[in-house]
């Protein structure tokens, strides 16, 4: 799954020993981030001498896309491949936020200035609403009611340290709920004649928890679907077993998925159905050690010179990802809920484009315009079925969308320099200016660094006195 066809989208042949060795090595989560950007460096040079002979390597679109999930949280993907998926996507910038995580931040920027694309990081986390008005709403929030889904986008650098501080409480407090999960789940398992799953042996060696990854709870879920596979086999025996000993019934399109043995995707494919139709049964309300009230995440972000994220769902009717059932989040409230964000801190709104109508996100559009707030997109990726590509920013309507990624690749940079150079920064020497004409420029900055060094200190210094001369003449 790692290497297939890839190494002929960069220029190389696609039977070349050498290249899908790099590649396997770069996909390899039992590897070191270093020795992964080493052999990722080893390939890329190897490409350079091809393109020497005449070899073309497929260009780069305008395509980006913030919201790229990593081995760190719960993905296919190594941060070098993440970005090495996405260059073959076409894509001209990506960005990683894992959950309760920014273990992959270092590695993600590397493998992406290898790559020749520009990067953001980032990390996702749950919030408490539980002191709002909207207290006993789901907001975002698929499992949970007064518990939001945020973001914190365009972390610099230098917090780096401080965002690993800040969440390794909320890190213990998920990991000890994780244990009473998997017992329940344990126990349901057993129940119903399954070989029953424990934390340390089965869930832990799934994810990245020693290398400062999160353990969510697709780790848990892929525990119990290996538990699953092991009894029923794939296909078919695996569907009507499944449905016979847990009461799981498949949707049409997930039972076609599922009877198909061959299906690369099988795994993912049974953990979106396991986490729509079966977590539920299981699942335990997060506490507030997990889940700090949204005012002190805001805060944290703005201190660390990010961005701090709403994550816009909006209702529901069919859910690209396959992981989320029909269901009404906060449309109903959205007029109010958007002036709240922002009176909170928020400086963002975060969202998926491929997962709205154009009417939903129409009016996004002119509630965040008159609340002063970015918009940030991203196609949540987490499964191997899900394409790294998001066509639709570059709609006429929504190419602001690509401006802002820019823009947001500039403010990482340059808040890492000097917090006043922060995209909100309340001494910014362009704050006087309507939160869209910052854009414009943040983002013609961000693409004028050069994509091979993101700390591009010269490209940087200027234009860090450019802004300093526009202060001056304000």
């Amino acid at each position: 799954m790692a290497s297939e066809r890839l190494p002929a989208l960069l220029g190389l042949p696609e039977k070349d020993a050498f290249a899908h060795d790099c590649l396997e090595r770069a996909a390899s989560a039992s590897l070191s981030g270093q020795e992964r950007l080493e052999a990722l460096g080893a390939l890329l040079r190897e490409r350079r001498a091809e393109r020497a002979g005449g070899t073309a390597v497929p260009p780069a679109s305008r395509e980006v896309n913030n919201h790229v999930h990593t081995i760190y949280s719960f993905s296919p993907y190594t941060p070098s491949m993440a970005a090495y998926r996405a260059r073959a996507a076409g894509l001209a910038a990506a960005g990683s936020v894992d959950h309760d995580s920014i273990a992959a931040a270092e590695e993600m920027l590397g493998a992406s200035a290898l790559l020749g694309i520009g990067a953001t990081v980032g990390f996702e986390i749950r919030v408490s609403f539980r002191d709002s008005p909207f207290a006993d709403r789901k907001i975002n929030n698929p499992d949970s009611t007064g518990i939001v889904y945020m973001t914190v986008q365009g972390l610099p650098r230098a917090a780096f340290g401080a965002a690993r501080d800040f969440l390794k409480p909320i890190a213990r407090a998920r990991g000890e709920r994780n244990r009473r999960m998997t017992k329940a789940i344990a126990a349901r398992l057993e129940e119903a004649g399954y070989r029953s799953i424990d934390y340390d042996r089965d869930v832990l060696p799934l994810s990245k928890a020693t290398e400062g990854g999160s353990v969510t709870e697709r780790h848990i879920l892929a525990a119990a679907a290996t538990s699953m596979i092991e009894r029923h086999g794939k296909g078919s025996a695996l569907v009507e077993g499944i449905g016979r000993c847990l009461g799981l019934v498949c949707p049409p399109r997930v039972a076609a998925w599922l009877s198909d043995s061959d299906n690369a995707h099988y795994l993912f494919d049974l953990l979106g159905l396991l986490k729509t139709g079966f977590l539920e049964s299981v699942f335990e309300q997060p506490g507030a050690a997990e889940c700090v009230p949204a005012s002190e995440a805001v805060a944290f972000a703005l201190r660390a010179g990010a961005i701090p994220a709403y994550a816009y769902l909006g209702d529901i009717a069919d859910s690209p990802t396959g992981d989320k059932k029909a269901e009404k989040f906060e449309d109903e409230f959205l007029d109010e809920l958007i002036p709240y964000l922002a009176d909170l801190g928020y400086r963002a709104i975060a969202y998926m484009p491929p997962r709205n109508s154009a009417a939903q996100l129409a009016r996004l559009r002119g509630l965040c315009s008159r609340a002063g707030l970015m918009e940030i997109s991203g196609v949540d990726i987490n499964s191997s079925r899900q394409s790294f590509n998001c066509a639709e920013v570059l709609d006429p309507a929504m190419t602001h969308l690509v401006d802002a990624t820019w823009a947001l690749i500039a403010h990482e940079r340059l808040s890492g320099i000097d917090p006043r150079f922060g995209l909100f920064a309340a001494d910014n020497p362009l704050a006087s200016m309507p939160i869209a004409g910052r854009i414009e420029s943040y983002g013609t900055f961000g693409r004028s660094l050069k994509s091979t060094d993101p700390d591009d200190r010269a490209t940087l210094s200027r234009f860090a006195r450019e802004l300093e001369k526009h202060h001056g003449n304000a």
